[in-house]
């Protein structure tokens, strides 16, 4: 194998592995968030695109040149001519196209789970995000419900104690603060709807978050099991072709 396919084979290897690590159920994408957030990390994520987009053009363009290679040495011509002429021509026509057919799925699959590993790293992060805001959001509501009940336990006690007082102005003072509470407690339950709304729809993104990244998993297992028969189809051409 030559360097550029070794180095397609290495490249291939590593990202099924740090995609396998990726999909561990026991870390959680806020601890990934905050692994992402190390310094080493945000100085990458400065060459991040174009290293991306590099690999992606260089994975482009072993992928074509493989399935030229295929079409080349699948040719009926050639291989009947190379039959007809040498067998041992057409063995080594064979090689090659076996060759030419095992770079064709290095590259494939590599292309392919480059960009896997982009939108499950993009996923973890977006996911991250609405778990924080969810937390907030939470927080916020408790203390929003917090309030209102002190407000209107405080309210309930004036109103107790205004019950049994005298009438003229101390009536209408304490009628003045009797309406200036309920105006603060129908406020504090205008807020408490507001951030109750906010958390129904930070709920509903993290749902759509999670089933998103439930998609790409088991996307990721199919293509994980087509890759394992082919791996088996390639290990006994191998051994037909040792034979």
């Amino acid at each position: 194998m030559t360097f550029q396919w070794t180095a397609v084979a290495t490249i291939l290897y590593g990202e099924i592995g740090v995609i396998l690590v990726l999909c561990l159920p026991f870390i959680s994408p806020l601890r990934w968030q905050k692994i992402f957030m190390f310094p080493l990390w945000s100085k990458m994520a400065v060459f991040w695109n174009k290293m991306f987009l590099t690999i992606i053009v260089l994975l482009i363009i072993l992928f074509l040149d493989a399935v030229r290679e295929i079409r080349k040495y699948s040719s009926v011509h050639v291989n009947e001519k190379a039959a007809n002429v040498n067998s041992s021509a057409f063995d080594h026509i064979q090689m090659k196209l076996f060759r030419s057919q095992r770079n064709l799925y290095l590259s494939g699959f590599s292309l392919f789970l480059w960009l896997v590993l982009r939108r499950t790293v993009t996923l973890l992060t977006q996911l991250a995000k609405e778990m924080a805001s969810h937390a907030a959001l939470e927080t916020q509501v408790n203390d929003a419900t917090e309030a209102a009940k002190k407000y209107m336990a405080e309210n309930e006690r004036l109103q107790e104690a205004l019950s049994g007082k005298g009438h003229g102005k101390k009536k209408e003072s304490t009628d003045a603060t009797k309406e200036k509470l309920k105006e603060e407690v129908e406020h504090l339950k205008a807020e408490l709807q507001k951030t109750s709304d906010a958390f129904h729809k930070a709920k509903t993104e993290v749902a759509a978050v999670k089933k998103q990244s439930e998609g790409l998993r088991k996307e990721y297992d199919h293509l994980m099991k087509e890759f394992q028969q082919l791996q088996q189809s390639l290990n006994q051409a191998e051994g037909k072709k040792d034979l």
